[in-house]
Formats: structure tokens, C-alpha cells, sequence
């Protein structure tokens, strides 16, 4: 097989997951809402999104408080 091919099919099963998690890491949450790394930064150390960093180093994000926050400003 194509190791494109391999890399593409690994890169949707890794999506997949993430969707199943209830708690994502930094770049999980990176991934599942499409935001920059350095956005992402900027709106954790503003206060400006939800999130949690449990032992003071770490950040975590609840999947539904990132979607209720993705979601707010409805038009």
C-alpha cells in the first residue's frame, strides 16, 4: 500500500478518536477546532476560552465547553 495512502487513513483514524474523547490535550483541541497553536495560546493566557491546567504546567480542555464557546456569538 502507499505510505501516503497509510499516512492519510492513520491521520482520519487519529480524528476519529479525538472526537470520542471527553478531555483533549493542547493539540488535541488544536486539532478539533482549527485553531492555531499560537492562537490558542494567546486565548488560554488572556482567560479568554475555557480551559484547565490541573498540575500548573499542562493544558486541558473539555470538548463540550470548547463547543459552547466555538458556538456563542450566534447570528
Amino acid at each position: 500500500m502507499d505510505t501516503i495512502l497509510i499516512l492519510d487513513r492513520l491521520d482520519r483514524l487519529e480524528k476519529l478518536f479525538i472526537g470520542q474523547k471527553e478531555i483533549l490535550t493542547f493539540d488535541e483541541a488544536c486539532d478539533y477546532t482549527g485553531i492555531s497553536r499560537s492562537y490558542l495560546y494567546k486565548l488560554t493566557a488572556k482567560g479568554k476560552i475555557p480551559h484547565s491546567k490541573p498540575n500548573g504546567k499542562l493544558l486541558f480542555f473539555e470538548k463540550t465547553k470548547l463547543v459552547e464557546w466555538l458556538l456563542q456569538n450566534k447570528r
